[in-house]
């Protein structure tokens, strides 16, 4: 009786390859595992994702796959008593699956080497500017209540020379200016705050003060971190961005959001009993949007309005009552001068 002719076993490699090579690619492209991208820097951390869940999903159907076959193949049939066949060695294949990984492992550190370059990675100062919002920053501490012990430290650092504000400028650490940006001075600065257990937000230009970050569309956004007591990691996912805040080491973020909406932040660092409830929200907004907001609140927080008191406007004559919205539209009393004369 004839033998049936086998498949052979290169053709079943290279089919089987080939299926898993399509299942790997479908799954690195459609895992959904990421949440929705934010800003311009997210593509870059995404796409480098993709392609570790696709080698990824590629050795686990290998590896699963072949421990299946075996399990299949190799089984124990009714009456077989004997001992399976011994192999003390395959060369070929010890250095194929010693290479194979070190190649994959060589060429994703590139991968990541050159993600970390272009956003700004390799140079986080990138300007000159966060050394004079870091000063602002620390004269609204210094005016602030209990704040006596950091008086002599604020002094020495605003008498420093240009040489050592340079070096500390160089000591930071995060992601900075893209190397396409250079030493170019962001278009907003934000020096943010870790402390146990909140963010505190300070817009050293405009002097306000919040505990939501609000930031425009479309703009270059530079962030200041710094922590008061433990380490920090301030975390914005729909970003792809996440920096350690280390007290006594100033880091930072560089980024451009690239769409409005309301994102969580999280603080992704363990950093004591209530670090779960560590959280906020990044606000991106129009510029219009953004620049009202700055308005409303740097109004809100001048100090004078804290001798504000309230009036009844019934204990208000008409005169009194009326000056307010007569002002507003450009009343003054020579047009009430000019108008009278006309009732009478």
């Amino acid at each position: 009786m004839e033998e049936k002719e086998k498949v052979p076993v290169s053709i079943i490699t290279l089919v089987v390859g080939i299926v898993i090579t399509i299942i790997s690619v479908w799954a690195g492209q459609h895992h959904g595992l990421l949440p929705e991208q934010a800003s311009e820097q997210a593509p870059l951390v995404d796409r480098f994702f993709d392609v570790m869940f696709t080698i990824a999903a590629g050795l686990f159907l290998v590896v699963e796959g072949t421990i299946v076959f075996c399990v299949i193949k190799f089984r124990q049939r009714k009456g077989d008593d004997g001992d399976g066949a011994s192999f003390r060695e395959n060369l070929p294949l010890e250095i194929f699956w010693t290479a194979i990984p070190s190649i994959i492992v060589i060429g994703l550190g590139i991968y990541s080497v050159d993600v970390y370059r272009q956003m700004g990675g390799f140079d986080p100062s990138g300007t000159m500017m966060m050394s004079h919002h870091h000063s602002s920053s620390h004269q609204q501490v210094a005016k602030m209540p209990g704040a006596a012990i950091a008086a002599p430290m604020i002094a020495d650092a605003e008498g420093m020379e240009s040489t050592e504000v340079a070096e500390k400028v160089a000591n930071k650490y995060g992601l900075g200016a893209t190397p396409e940006e250079g030493g170019k001075p962001a278009d907003v600065v934000v020096d943010i705050t870790g402390v146990q257990y909140g963010w505190l937000m300070n817009y050293a230009d405009s002097g306000v003060m919040a505990g939501e970050l609000h930031i425009p569309v479309n703009k270059d956004i530079q962030i200041n971190l710094s922590a008061n007591d433990v380490i920090h990691a301030f975390w914005i996912p729909a970003f792809r961005l996440k920096q350690d805040a280390i007290p006594g080491k100033d880091t930072q973020l560089r980024f451009t959001a690239s769409q409005t909406g309301v994102y969580p932040v999280y603080c992704a660092e363990l950093c004591g009993a209530y670090h779960g409830a560590m959280r906020t929200t990044v606000v991106v907004e129009t510029q219009e949007e953004y620049e009202a907001w700055i308005t409303e609140n740097t109004f809100a927080q001048k100090p004078e309005l804290n001798q504000a008191v309230a009036v009844n406007t019934a204990d208000l004559s008409e005169s009194e009552y009326l000056t307010p919205y007569s002002q507003e539209m450009g009343i003054d009393s020579e047009t009430l001068n000019q108008i009278h004369p006309a009732y009478h």
